[in-house]
């Protein structure tokens, strides 16, 4: 049907086809350590924004669908098949057989009907906008779920993979203390219960998070028997790059995310390891604050767009490339990865030209050049590279950039306080689907884009008419225009880059998706 053509949504594989799998029996028991390079803040899947919460959710909760791990398509989740009306009206899910909560309770109907209208919630969190079509979720009997939509939808089957939409326990949730509903995610989050490969056992908050095997998880595994293969993951907090490699290299650790590229060639040169650069929709910016008043009070500079667009051309995007991602990176053509469903646009969306940003600084009556701070990840190679080569290249329009390198919970709070001028930063889609990045970059009522404060009228009536446009030319047209219009967005689009892990060689079956999301159900430690 035409509402499953767009985005692969349509391509529904059986599990056991989607999972890659190494040839041969995989060991079972063990567990894996590995390093991250920041904690978790909040584990509660409705009300979050960051990649530090969600890639650990996938690993705890459950959603209907699953996304492929090609990240382009859907699979069987909790729910074994979807049916969309021929009028695209509404959605009918069957829910799969003998499914339970890590705390062994059953995954009722209901249970999926409270997680879903959570999710829809629009004073719930900010991602309600993905279930914002769904106009009911009803019961039609114990095993059969319609979403009954209030208009087509062209996101919606890849939207029920998407973690904001996980399969949560309504009893155990209601039960916690709490005068409200986020009162009591916040209490729930901190031992949190899903139906995921793996269930919560500790968290010492800043050092370790311990999970452990889900004993009633329904997916099979390679061997006929039930995942994971793992008894458990203990997930370090390293946010030192060099402490976590050092770690990897040393056996202390199975495994390490967010390897700087600087140290890539020498990772795979080391016989005991694997260096992967797992394919992504990963985009690395910055974000500029452009309210004409700052926290402070102070005037803000960045408010001028011609300051922007100086700004832009005077980093050369190549030589931040050359540098930091050793030529792994590629120049952001839009605010959206090309792997992302509806990219437009080829090269660097502002192509280095030192004329002409001292051109636009003059015309913006800063040819005297200004001060400003951006935030930036202490201990975190690439972006202190970053912020060190826009510091020289910005030094030669008279503006002086002062790094400010903060923990990531301070960045994060301050960033959303508004709190800062300019905060580096990375983006990955979490649905094979534009809409996601879009609501977050650009559409004014989600986060006043990327808690900038910009705001475009008209960016937001395409956002608004894209969420209900089912003829894929006419949706791919929207796209386009709102990627045009983005030239004056509140960024400085730097660069695309894969997902570079360090695994030692005895890790098998582990996988990052494009989406983000960190598959450890299918992972082993072999001897």
């Amino acid at each position: 049907m035409k509402v499953l053509s767009f985005g692969a949504a349509a391509a529904f594989c059986v599990v056991a086809a989607c999972v890659a799998m190494p040839a041969g029996a995989q060991t079972r028991g063990g567990v894996m350590t590995y390093g991250r390079y920041a904690d978790s803040l909040f584990l509660d899947p409705v009300l979050n924004d960051a990649n530090v919460d969600i890639w650990i959710l996938s690993n705890l909760y459950d959603t209907l669908l699953l996304p492929t791990d090609d990240g382009k398509g859907v699979q069987p989740g909790l729910a074994t098949g979807f049916t969309m009306a021929p009028d695209g009206l509404s959605v009918t899910l069957t829910l799969r057989d003998g499914i339970k909560f890590s705390d062994g309770s059953p995954i009722t109907a209901e249970d999926v009907k409270w997680s879903l209208d959570r999710a829809r919630d629009p004073k719930e969190g900010i991602w309600n906008f993905i279930d914002e079509s769904i106009g009911s979720v009803d019961i039609k009997d114990p095993k059969t779920i319609v979403l009954v939509l209030k208009r087509p939808d062209p996101a919606i089957i890849p939207g029920l993979t998407v973690f904001n939409n996980a399969i949560m326990p309504k009893k155990l949730f209601e039960a916690v203390a709490g005068a409200t509903l986020d009162d009591k995610a916040k209490v729930f989050a901190e031992r949190p219960v899903g139906s995921g490969p793996f269930m919560f056992q500790s968290w010492s908050r800043g050092q370790q998070m311990k999970l452990v095997r889900n004993p009633y998880y329904w997916r099979m595994g390679a061997d006929g028997k039930p995942l994971p293969y793992l008894d458990g993951i203990t997930f370090e907090v390293l946010p030192d790059d060099a402490t976590r490699l050092l770690k990897v290299q040393s056996g202390e650790l199975d495994g390490a995310e967010l390897v700087p590229f600087s140290r890539v060639n020498e990772l795979k040169a080391n016989p005991k390891l694997n260096m992967v650069l797992f394919p992504s929709t990963k985009v690395t910016y910055a974000t500029l604050n452009v309210r004409p008043k700052l926290k402070n009070g102070a005037d803000n500079p960045l408010s001028n767009d011609k300051v922007r667009q100086a700004l832009n051309y005077a980093a050369d995007k190549d030589a931040i490339i050359a540098i930091v991602t050793h030529g792994v990176g590629t120049p952001m053509s839009s605010y959206m990865s090309t792997a992302t469903p509806l990219h437009t646009g080829s090269g660097a969306m502002f192509p280095a030209d030192l004329a002409k940003a001292k051109a636009l600084m003059k015309e913006a009556g800063y040819e005297k050049g200004f001060t400003f701070s951006t935030l930036a990840l202490a201990g975190n190679v690439d972006e202190v590279g970053i912020a060190t080569a826009l510091q020289q290249m910005w030094a030669q329009i008279g503006v002086t950039l002062v790094i400010d390198q903060v923990d990531n919970a301070t960045r994060t709070a301050r960033y959303r306080a508004a709190d800062f001028s300019m905060r580096l930063g990375s983006w990955t889609d979490d649905i094979a689907d534009p809409n996601e990045i879009t609501a977050y970059f650009g559409y004014y009522p989600t986060i006043e884009s990327l808690h900038s404060g910009w705001k475009n009228d008209k960016f937001n009536a395409l956002f608004e008419a894209s969420q209900k446009e089912l003829d894929l030319a006419k949706r791919t047209a929207q796209y386009a225009e709102m990627q045009a219009i983005y030239r004056d967005g509140p960024i400085v689009p730097l660069y695309e880059s894969p997902y570079p892990v360090v695994l030692k060689k005895n890790v098998r079956g582990f996988v990052q998706i494009p989406l983000g999301n960190n598959i450890f159900s299918g992972t082993s430690l072999e001897k």
